[in-house]
């Protein structure tokens, strides 16, 4: 018998093109509205930001689908460590010598955040999730007690009112003209964080040794663990991942929105959502559905204040797009039926 494992099953092309048959159908519907409601400078503003708000997402959403994928556990500390990234930048900020260049100061935050976020997903996994791996349920409420003890810690050391958005780098910013609308560079480096750990990841899992493990783990862990693979130590791993990650995701958000207890729960909710959209451990389907989930709220986020004057549809929006996905696929657009 051979001890190198083999991949999961692929998606025939046909059968992937099918796939993205609804996506690619909501993208067009995406396009026109925006074109029949904005003027050409708003349209290519309202798809950057929904880019930007797709990417952001991603950040705390991936990590959450390939550990469901391995683990069958639905991590509801992510937005927690999704907020302990923008803390710990904050947090390398303050500590480095007065004088340090800012550019200096913001890649060691993101180094730093990312490394964090890792090494205490790594520990949350041996010492708390490890001895529940037969106890779904207690996994299930071990990440929500951890979400809240985490947020609670965080509230009492820097107050419930949060931290100023740190400065950013000098050539990040500023502002550049698109068709005559405006928009922040530093939204078009979230959106570029975003598309390279995406390529990255996707590279990991389908180029790698490593991505073949952890792909044929999905499909049937015990069988892994037979050809004499240690699996506990990919657990390990792919959850480190995911924490890195959504660390790292709030590190770069730090800039730009600050930091305060509340802001992982603001984004776990949507990532569940993306989740549920993009199919239930698919990593692809959590990609393409977290920027359709962001461009679908920008949309409705640009119509609602301009011709509503609240932002009330942003939210509403994401929702009714997840109830058309699941009465289109139950299993999501690229979940297994």
């Amino acid at each position: 018998m051979s001890t190198t494992p083999t991949s999961a099953p692929a998606l025939r092309a046909g059968s992937f093109r099918q796939l993205l048959l609804v996506p690619g159908i909501f993208v067009a519907a995406l396009l026109v509205v925006n074109f029949i409601f904005f003027r050409p400078g708003t349209v290519a503003v309202v798809l950057l930001s929904g880019l930007y708000q797709g990417m952001l997402v991603f950040l705390v959403a991936a990590g959450m689908s390939i550990v469901f994928g391995l683990l069958d556990v639905l991590n509801l500390a992510q937005g927690a460590f999704f907020m302990l990234g923008a803390y710990a930048g904050f947090a390398i900020y303050g500590a480095l010598p007065e004088g340090t260049p800012i550019e200096a100061r913001f890649i060691s935050a993101l180094i730093g955040a990312t490394l964090a976020g890792g090494l205490l997903g790594a520990l949350t996994e041996v010492g708390l999730l490890r001895p529940l791996y037969a106890r779904p349920i207690f996994q299930i409420v071990l990440t929500f007690g951890l979400s809240t003890a985490i947020v609670e810690v965080v509230r009492a050391l820097y107050g419930p009112a949060g931290l100023v958005p740190i400065e950013r780098p000098a050539a990040l910013d500023t502002t550049f003209s698109v068709l005559g609308g405006q928009f922040e560079t530093y939204r078009v480096f979230i959106i570029a964080v975003g598309f390279v750990l995406m390529i990255s990841i996707s590279l990991l899992l389908q180029r790698t040794r490593l991505g073949i493990v952890i792909r044929a783990g999905v499909q049937d862990s015990e069988m892994v663990q037979a050809l004499g693979i240690n699996v506990r130590r990919i657990f390990t791993l792919v959850f480190a991942l995911g924490t890195a990650v959504a660390a790292l995701g709030g590190m770069t958000a730090a800039p730009f929105l600050g930091a305060y207890p509340g802001m992982g729960a603001d984004f776990l909710l949507t990532a569940v959502i993306v989740i549920v959209i993009g199919g239930m451990s698919s990593y692809e389907g959590t990609a393409i559905a977290s920027i359709l989930v962001g461009l679908t709220r920008a949309t409705a986020e640009q119509i609602s204040l301009q011709y509503l004057n609240t932002p009330v549809m942003a939210s509403v929006s994401i929702l009714i797009f997840m109830v058309i996905v699941l009465l289109i696929r139950p299993s999501g657009l690229f979940g297994r039926e």
